[in-house]
């Protein structure tokens, strides 16, 4: 690649270069030790210097060099190997051979050579030269992914070195690279490392050995930053196979996370689609940039740290300071910006944040720049307050872009105002956009547009929505004489009250400490359902969507699905105790808000644990309110849980698991496997502990979790954990640490609820066998905060990260035991060999997934599907695994076969074949009997395995060896013929027999086109076989007694002649013999009760009897056969050389079609 032209002072490099080529003006050079006639040793010293150095001392083995003449300095233009210059030679654009540079020189000949004696002087020649080469390496640089790039020319460098050496496709896509030490042992190797879309790769030369090291994202099993003996920071990448240090980067923590963000987009993209078919960003991994992965990784955090909806996407990140009134100071922090909210979160932790959603906004104004207030502007919100932010840097882009997406926001969801001047400013309740009183609707004029509704569908509308929270209808009967509850409860009323005063009462409040401590002791009960629609932003939802819950329930309602049935199952099980849920009140309106959710989301559907959750929310909130909150507990607050493998809540299972041994390690020392304590956890984070805790107490932990987020489950876990930690410590198994949790968990009391105690039907034990002591579910949750409550969101995600790694892949550990178990008792593989052939398979698949894009992933990987199902390869992903691990090959044939044997096996007609499938094909021709095998080929050879093209081919036998006039001699001893006549005499008796008791169907007769395709293949099959003359010798003495026999069959049945008449054709070719008379009960056999024959009459037919037994007569072929065939040389082979054909191919063929594409335009 060409060069930007630099000063080369060539006074101390004479000896490392030697000038190849040179003209007038151009100097070609090679480094010594590289290509012809270098030396050994000094090769190897100066590769080794090469590959010690660091990047910034590297030399490329060939170079161009303009000369000027008269002068010591040249400026290098074109360089031919992927690596920098020295200290002397600043290299900036690469060439990956000497062919390369080679053209490079041609071209200077042809286009600049005979013009630069045009100059009169030295100067101009430099001048025109580097303005040419620099025209060269912009049109170069126009490429996507050097633009992508902060710094193009050295990224073009390293992408050129990373296509050469590790020759991928072009769809490849480098995303960034980094020097660093891959330890082999306790010996490191210097060398690069390159991560791409779907791979991990590194490079080394080191004193003339190269090392080529190539892990898919989608094997790496675990990634961790760890240390050993000899280095103190270490990047541990481990696979099924093998665990890989990587050592001394310059910035480790950049490239963990980049390794971290790469492995996880991958598996999510190639190994969970229900992931991948919700997130636009994985669809097209070409479009992946470094720049783009931290955009996401920031994305990300911005929607888990807020809790806000998956499709907002985040625009500017922007360090300022927010007036917060409370604290009468500006507060320092940054404002995050989204498509429909402004967000803001202080530098100290859990100082103060909030939230805006722009449908709130009324304007956002600069105000006048002053040293007190540099680069302010207000953002006025419709409950007649503003936000005064300061210290914004580029204040006018921001605003600008504020107002464009605020005017977007506006248009697509028009605000309702409502008159506010009846609204009570003391009263305690509130919505998003304006203070509302106790059962006042949440949303402005939702309660006239549905009643508008309902009157425009007259009788037809049978679902009247409950306009008021289950609570307010079945909480007073049980109130009574409960005055303790009822003061506390004004207590906490007030409290409240003076927090709304202070810091706000709408969406956009003020979310600091003082907020979080009101919550830890219990939301007031006339509070808790609008807090939640607050602290969920669920408001937001159900101000932007007026109607839409109304419709769903008409939409949905008297449709019959398996959500549905599931639905009506779990109706009754959902808090019976709750007086609210003992009646046709409380049923009706679970059941529509949970058919209403499966029909907005048929993806998730319905889960159980969201009957128990959705119960819980008609209590405090209204139905439609209800329905809202349930939308963001599902989408947004407890992403990926309620989904057919649930992966999300395993994931955070998993991260539990880590906070247990590093919080608690005396507990995770002595029980050695947590997956215990997992899975009696499981329950608190799918129901929010509403299954195993008393309601009244279950209640207060769903308040912190509305504020906090997943953080509060695994807080308060750990301070359950810890609660009990002596007792699960001397627990003697699983069962007695499930029952000391349960005992505790169901005595976790609220003394200051105003309810009545009602019983928890969803915990284990209900019956107490001993006392135990009661604990206030306001101390847990204090503790829980106390003790546990340092993690912070971003740490939380990391975890996530890490941990959806382990969960991915051990579902794909049970998907392939759940496929060998099925499939080792079909054939007689080994399981070890059977375990790698399904490694094989699977790559196959995902290496095709991964340069693609024409065939979707979807199509052949599907998690719901049955486990045999989920992995499928196409035919060309079949004969590429045919070609490593068949036996049976055939040089130029071998593709030939490989595709009929995929049309044999794809039974369903869907072009898709199951690892069972190849499993069951290979033993056959492995393990198989001579007989099966025989069966297996000539199936191969009759359709649907041949096609009708391939059965009008020529054959390329020699027309001596199909002749019928040559006599038939078995050049054969007496003593083998006597062998044979017994053994075709039993043969066929066991084939009488076969049918008779399996009465299996026949196969269909093979016509002479067919059998010559058949008599192709066993000659490719001979060729290169240490036996190969005799086997030819002995195929063309089988093939010419075939076409005998199926010549006298079509002149039989043409004739209508008898069986008779057969024999006696037969007798002059060879003597009677008892041998022959075998043959001519071959031919009769079909004949006496034969099944129609799917052949014309009169037509040249043969029927695998017939083959079976001609073949059998030649020891060579019976030998050729049965001879013992081993599977794993051929395993270890194809684990090395599939990912070579693979690329090889794909790459040519992506070149190919590249240069037909330019040589059309």
């Amino acid at each position: 690649m060409w060069l930007k032209p630099e000063e080369v002072l060539l006074k101390n490099a004479l000896k490392l270069w030697v000038t190849q080529k040179s003209s007038g003006y151009f100097i070609l050079q090679r480094r010594r030790g590289h290509g012809d006639g270098g030396g050994r040793f000094t090769g190897r010293l100066v590769g080794a210097l090469d590959a010690v150095l660091d990047s910034n001392a590297r030399v490329a083995p060939f170079r161009i060099l303009l000369q000027v003449p008269g002068s010591q300095v040249y400026s290098a233009i074109a360089c031919g190997e992927l690596l920098n210059g020295s200290e002397v030679y600043w290299a900036v654009a690469i060439g990956a051979t000497a062919e390369e540079i080679n053209q490079h020189w041609e071209w200077l000949e042809q286009n600049l050579l005979h013009t630069l004696s045009v100059f009169d002087n030295k100067e101009d020649i430099v001048s025109f030269v580097k303005g040419k080469v620099k025209a060269l390496i912009a049109e170069e640089t126009s490429s996507k992914l050097a633009e992508q790039e902060e710094d193009p020319e050295k990224f073009r460098e390293a992408l050129v070195k990373f296509e050469s050496r590790f020759n991928f496709p072009e769809a490849e896509k480098l995303i960034t690279y980094y020097s660093c030490c891959c330890w082999k042992g306790k010996v490191p190797r210097q060398g690069w490392l390159y991560l791409s879309i779907n791979h991990l790769c590194f490079y080394s030369f080191f004193l003339g050995k190269e090392l080529k090291l190539i892990i898919p994202w989608v094997e790496v099993q675990k990634l961790e930053r760890t240390s050993n003996v000899f280095m103190t920071d270490t990047v541990r990448v481990t696979t099924p196979n093998k665990e890989r240090d990587f050592s001394t980067f310059l910035n480790i923590a950049e490239a963990f996370r980049i390794m971290e963000q790469l492995a996880d987009v991958t598996l999510r993209r190639l190994l969970d689609n229900e992931i991948f078919e919700l997130d636009p960003g994985l669809q097209d991994p070409t479009q992946i940039t470094k720049r783009d992965l931290e955009a996401r990784a920031q994305n990300e955090f911005f929607r888990a740290f807020f809790r806000l909806p998956r499709k907002e996407k985040l625009h500017e990140v922007v360090d300022c300071s927010l007036w917060t009134p409370f604290s009468r100071c500006h507060t320092a922090g940054r404002m995050y910006t989204s498509d429909s909210y402004i967000c803001f979160a202080s530098k100290e932790n859990g100082c103060c944040n909030v939230i805006i959603p722009l449908r709130e906004v009324i304007s956002i104004e600069k105000m006048e720049d002053t040293s007190l207030l540099p680069n302010p502007i207000i953002v006025s919100i419709r409950s007649k307050t503003a936000f005064q932010f300061i210290e914004l840097k580029d204040r006018d882009t921001l605003v600008k872009n504020l107002l464009q997406r605020l005017k977007e926001v506006n248009s697509s969801n028009p605000v309702h105002y409502n008159n506010l001047q009846n609204k009570s400013q003391n009263t305690p309740a509130f919505g998003s956009t304006y203070v509302l009183r106790d059962g006042e609707s949440a949303c402005p004029g939702m309660e006239a547009s549905q009643s508008e509704e309902r009157s425009e569908r007259g009788k037809e509308s049978s679902y009247l929505l409950n306009a008021e929270a289950l609570r307010s209808d079945f909480h007073q009967a049980g109130m009574a004489g409960l005055d303790f509850g009822k003061s506390r409860e004004q207590i906490k009323e007030s409290l409240w009250d003076d927090h709304f005063v202070e810091y706000g009462r709408t969406v956009c409040m003020f979310r600091t400490e003082k907020i979080r401590k009101l919550v830890a002791m219990g939301i007031p009960e006339s509070l808790r359902g609008k807090l939640w629609l607050l602290f969920s932003d669920a408001v937001t939802d159900l101000d932007s969507h007026p109607g839409y819950y109304g419709h769903l329930v008409e939409a949905s309602m008297g449709k019959c699905c398996m959500a549905t049935e599931e639905i009506e199952r779990d109706l009754h099980r959902s808090l019976p105790e709750h007086p609210a849920f003992q009646s046709e009140t409380g049923i009706a309106a679970l059941r529509r808000v949970l058919t209403a959710y499966a029909h907005r989301n048929p993806k998730i559907g319905y889960c159980q644990s969201m009957n128990i959750l959705t119960s819980v929310l008609l209590l405090y909130a209204k139905e439609e309110e209800a329905f809202w909150l349930l939308v963001a507990v599902c989408e947004r607050m407890l992403p990926d849980y309620f989904n057919q493998r649930v992966i999300g809540a395993q994931v955070d299972q998993s991260v539990f698991e880590e906070l247990i041994k590093e919080q608690l390690p005396e507990l995770a020392e002595h029980m050695k496997d947590l997956t215990t304590l997992a899975s009696i956890s499981l329950s608190w984070f799918l129901t929010l502990f509403l299954s195993i805790m008393p309601l009244e107490s279950a209640v207060n932990v769903v308040d912190c979790f509305f504020y906090d987020g997943i953080k509060a489950i695994f807080q308060l876990g750990l301070a359950i954990l810890e609660a009990n930690a002596v007792d699960l410590c001397n627990s003697k198994d699983d069962g007695q640490a499930l029952m000391i949790l349960s005992r505790f968990l169901e005595h976790v009391k609220n003394e200051e609820s105003p309810l009545p105690p009602i019983g928890n039907h969803h915990a284990f034990f209900s019956d107490d066998q001993e006392a135990s002591p009661v604990t206030e579910i306001a101390n847990l949750i204090h503790d829980s905060y106390e003790k546990f409550g340092d993690h912070s969101v971003a740490q939380i995600e990391h975890m996530r990260y890490k941990h959806r790694i382990r969960v991915l892949q051990s579902h794909e550990d049970t998907t392939k035991q759940n496929v060998l178990r099925v499939v080792i008792p079909d054939v007689s593989i080994l399981p070890e060999d059977l375990e790698e052939l399904y490694d094989l398979f699977k790559r196959e698949h995902l290496i095709r997934c991964y340069w693609d894009t024409t065939s979707p992933v979807v199509e052949r990987h599907d998690p719901s599907r049955p486990y045999a199902e989920q992995y499928r390869i196409d035919a060309q992903q079949f004969t590429n695994l045919y070609r490593l691990v068949s036996p049976w090959t055939c040089g130029e044939h071998t593709d030939v076969l490989a595709q009929r044997t995929f049309r044999l096996l794809d039974e369903n007609m869907d072009r898709l074949v199951e690892f069972k499938g190849l499993a069951s094909c290979l033993d056959v021709m492995y393990n198989g009997e001579m007989n099966e095998k025989i069966k297996l080929l000539y199936k191969l050879h009759i359709p649907p395995a041949l096609t009708e093209n391939e059965r009008d081919s020529q054959s390329p036998l020699k027309n001596p060896l199909l002749s019928t006039s040559r006599p038939l001699v078995i050049g054969k001893s007496n003593g083998d013929a006597v062998d044979y006549q017994k053994q075709l005499k039993q043969m066929l008796k066991d084939l009488a027999k076969e049918k008779d008791n399996k009465a299996e169907k026949e196969l269909p007769k093979m016509s002479q086109r067919e059998f010559i395709q058949f008599c192709k293949t066993l000659y490719s099959m001979f060729h290169e076989d240490p036996e190969e003359n005799d086997l030819y010798q002995a195929i063309a003495t089988v093939t010419t007694l075939l076409l005998q026999i199926g010549e006298v069959g079509q002149r039989s049945i043409s004739l209508g002649s008898g069986s008779d008449e057969f024999t006696e054709d037969l007798q002059p070719e060879a003597s009677a013999s008892d041998q022959d008379a075998v043959f001519t009960d071959t031919v009769k056999a079909p004949h006496k009760d034969s099944q129609p024959s799917p052949v014309t009459e009169g037509d040249w037919t043969v029927s695998f009897e017939h083959i079976l037994a001609s073949l059998l007569t030649e020891q060579s072929l019976v030998n050729f056969f049965e001879k013992p065939l081993e599977l794993k040389p051929k395993l270890e082979n194809a684990k090395l050389n599939q990912y070579n054909l693979k690329t090889n191919g794909m790459s040519c063929q992506s070149r190919g079609e590249h240069a037909k594409l330019n040589t059309q335009s």
